[in-house]
C-alpha cells in the first residue's frame, strides 16, 4: 500500500512539474523574439523577386537596426541596386503605445514622403512584404495559442497561432508560426487574409549561429494568391556594432549623409 501511494505521489509530482515547465504560446513567441534581440544589426541583403511567369528581378540592400533609449526599434534600409531604385532609403521607427512611424525617400522625387497609416498593407518596393511587415510588432498586440507540435525541415517545432487583440490593427486575421523547439527560431510562418484564407507562406532556412544569435540567412516569402515570391538572402550580418543615431532620422533619409 505504501509503495502504491509513493508511486501515485511520484506520478502526480511529475505531472505537476511537467505542467509548470510547459511553455505557453505567448512565452514561445517572446523567446523567439528574444533570440534575435541585439543592441544593433547591420546586414547586406540580396532580394530576388519572382513573378508568376518566373521572371526574376533583383535588389541589393543594406539594413541597419538598433534599439533607442526607450527600447523602441529603429530600422533603416538603403537600396544600392539596380540603378532604378539606387539610393532609395526607408526608415521605420517603433513607438511605444502607438503605431509605427515610417518614411521613404525616393530619389526621382528628391524628397522624403511619410507612409500613411492606410498604406500599411501595400507592397514594399515591389516585394511580397508590406509596409506593416517592415515595422516591429509588439508581442502584446496578439493573443498567442500553442496548438501543437510539428516537424519542419526535420526539426521539432512548436505550432503557435497568433490572432490580433480586440482593437489592435492587423492586415492578417491570424498568423501560424512554427518555432524550432531547440533554437527558438521560427522556421515557417503562414499568414491569413481578412477572410481567413491563406495569403502568404514564409520559410526561413540556412540557420547559423552568428555572434550567439541563431540567424536564418535565407527567407522566402510567397504570396500564394498572387503567385509571387520574394527570396531574401543575407550575405553579411554583424550584431552589436556601434551605429550612429543620426542615420535613423529623416534628415539622413533626405541627404544620405550624417
Amino acid at each position: 500500500m505504501i509503495k502504491k501511494t509513493l508511486l501515485f505521489m511520484t506520478f502526480v509530482f511529475l505531472l505537476s512539474t511537467a505542467s509548470l515547465s510547459a511553455l505557453t504560446g505567448r512565452e514561445i513567441m517572446q523567446k523567439a523574439s528574444d533570440s534575435i534581440e541585439a543592441a544593433s544589426t547591420h546586414s547586406l541583403v540580396n532580394l530576388k523577386l519572382i513573378d508568376k511567369n518566373n521572371s526574376v528581378s533583383t535588389r541589393i540592400i543594406e539594413m541597419f537596426g538598433k534599439k533607442n533609449s526607450k527600447s523602441e526599434s529603429l530600422s533603416l534600409i538603403i537600396f544600392h541596386s539596380p540603378a532604378s531604385v539606387k539610393n532609395t532609403r526607408f526608415l521605420s521607427v517603433e513607438n511605444n503605445g502607438r503605431g509605427n512611424d515610417q518614411w521613404i525617400y525616393l530619389p526621382a522625387l528628391k524628397k522624403v514622403r511619410r507612409i500613411a497609416a492606410g498604406e500599411g498593407n501595400k507592397s514594399f518596393m515591389g516585394t511580397d512584404l508590406t509596409y506593416d511587415d517592415m515595422g516591429a510588432r509588439n508581442i502584446e498586440d496578439d493573443i498567442h495559442n500553442l496548438t501543437g507540435e510539428k516537424k519542419v525541415d526535420g526539426r521539432n517545432c512548436y505550432v503557435v497561432e497568433s490572432v490580433p487583440q480586440n482593437g489592435i490593427k492587423s492586415q492578417y486575421s491570424k498568423r501560424v508560426s512554427y518555432v524550432d523547439k531547440e533554437r527558438m527560431v521560427p522556421l515557417k510562418m503562414e499568414l491569413f487574409d481578412k477572410d481567413g484564407k491563406l495569403l502568404k507562406i514564409m520559410i526561413m532556412g540556412n540557420v547559423k549561429n552568428i555572434q550567439g544569435h541563431w540567424t536564418p540567412l535565407s527567407t522566402s516569402m510567397e504570396n500564394v494568391q498572387e503567385k509571387h515570391k520574394t527570396i531574401i538572402t543575407i550575405t553579411k550580418i554583424v550584431y552589436d556594432e556601434k551605429l550612429p543615431d543620426g542615420i535613423f532620422t529623416t534628415r539622413f533619409l533626405q541627404s544620405g549623409r550624417l
